[in-house]
């Protein structure tokens, strides 16, 4: 990983606006949480985490977008989650456990990313309370997330869930290839491709 070259004043103005939708600082303690954030620059097809690495750090994606994913036995790749801008990632059962990862991000396109420690982050929540209701308020809407997704599966056709999707993430078919998509929703990209036509 390089370090970014991404403006600085461009990171801290993404990261505060982000912020500012939850939680209330000042701007000291802005600066005092920003200055423990890495910036880092990745290429398309960079790893940042894989499977069997030790993880300590979650991802702000400023730019560009990533994807969390695991590969089965039979080889056959699914998406956990797509992290575009704005968005967090890392592997975090292995992030909150300490263990080794078992799921691999990497860079769909070229990305720009701010990076925070597990410890530096546990020692903001500590100090700052808006900082800990902030990270508190995103692991519940993370968790809800989950569960919708997870019903969707069990009750939703391939069409529902597609339709769903892009509702949601009108970007997302400009920022991921269409196979990406497919493993994502759990179909064949033969199966997407009808959804495509059919829309």
């Amino acid at each position: 990983m390089k370090i970014s070259t991404f403006i600085p004043m461009q990171s801290q103005s993404i990261l505060k606006e982000h912020l500012a939708k939850t939680a209330s600082l000042t701007q000291e303690e802005f600066e005092y949480l920003f200055a423990h954030f890495k910036p880092l620059s990745l290429k398309k097809g960079q790893m940042v985490i894989r499977e069997g690495d030790k993880v300590d750090h979650e991802y702000f994606v400023l730019s560009g977008c990533l994807k969390a994913f695991f590969i089965n036995d039979e080889v056959k790749m699914h998406i956990l989650q797509f992290a575009m801008p704005t968005w967090w990632t890392s592997d975090y059962h292995a992030l909150y456990s300490q263990t080794r990862a078992t799921i691999n991000v990497d860079c769909i396109s070229d990305a720009e990313l701010l990076s925070l420690s597990n410890a530096d982050r546990e020692k903001l929540c500590r100090e700052i309370h808006q900082v800990e209701y902030f990270f508190r308020w995103r692991t519940n809407k993370g968790y809800v997330a989950a569960q919708k997704r997870l019903l969707s599966f069990m009750n939703d056709d391939a069409k529902t869930r597609y339709e769903e999707l892009l509702q949601m993430y009108p970007q997302l078919h400009q920022l991921v290839p269409k196979h990406l998509i497919a493993a994502y929703l759990g179909v064949s990209r033969e199966t997407l491709s009808r959804l495509y036509s059919t829309r």
